[in-house]
């Protein structure tokens, strides 16, 4: 099981390695792994055609060379988009991945958690993700995030997983049930505090933080004692952590 220890504290790479490669790319997760994580986090879309790919908007303008909607457009003309130039020359090349293109390689590492974020908020989203999961016997692995909370509530009650949320002021649809659906809430370095992770662990959830990504952030996470943080730079803390006797 991830999470849940103060004595423990699990790593999370925030799109792969964020930080130095391009995010949600096959070279990003892998440096990720290579240097350590816990845990990756990623962001799902469907395609026109129904299949879901690995970016983190619901528009290609940002990370890619194209233009519009994701769903607006097909697998085979996302994926010849180039998704690593934005991030340097270095990286050209690089192509927005299929979510079971990434379940190939992550499925292969024994002791990989990941969280998976529904940008797509539809419930259609969630059953293409699941299926997915599923095929590769990977339910017990994940955790299904959103920031709306109507998508959380629908995989946790339809499907049983674990799931993590946010506080009530990060997301949408919230309502006095919410909670009651979330295994762990991601907090915002701005707003976490031993005082919040108290609270959420008096109601029996987790509180997990982001993104730690200097020194001084990863002392203040060990402070307000969450057990899991999602880094763009996971380096620093999986360095403080160890240091410390807090990451086995």
């Amino acid at each position: 099981m991830f999470g849940q220890s103060e004595t423990n504290v699990l790593v999370a790479g925030h799109r792969g390695y964020k930080a130095l490669y391009p995010e949600n790319t096959m070279i990003s997760f892998k440096k990720a792994i290579e240097i350590g994580v816990d845990m990756i986090e990623m962001d799902l879309n469907v395609t026109a055609d129904r299949q879901l790919v690995i970016i983190h908007d619901t528009t290609l303008d940002r990370t890619t060379n194209g233009n519009g909607k994701v769903r607006d457009f097909t697998l085979k003309e996302i994926k010849s988009l180039d998704a690593g130039i934005f991030k340097g020359e270095e990286f050209a090349g690089e192509r927005v991945p299929e979510f079971s293109e990434f379940l190939d390689l992550v499925s292969k590492e024994e002791n990989l958690y990941l969280n998976v974020e529904i940008k797509d908020r539809t419930f259609e989203a969630v059953d293409l993700t699941i299926k997915a999961l599923d095929e590769y016997n990977m339910l017990d692995k994940i955790v299904i995030t959103c920031f709306d909370a109507s998508i959380v509530r629908y995989a946790n009650e339809k499907y049983g997983v674990k799931t993590q949320g946010f506080p009530s002021w990060y997301v949408s649809n919230f309502d006095e049930h919410t909670y009651r659906h979330v295994y762990a809430v991601g907090i915002h370095m701005k707003d976490l505090s031993r005082a919040l992770c108290i609270d959420f662990r008096s109601r029996g959830i987790d509180p997990w933080g982001y993104c730690p990504d200097t020194d001084e952030m990863v002392y203040k996470a060990i402070e307000s004692k969450c057990s899991l943080v999602t880094c763009n730079n996971p380096e620093p803390a999986l360095r403080i952590l160890r240091e410390k006797g807090l990451h086995k």
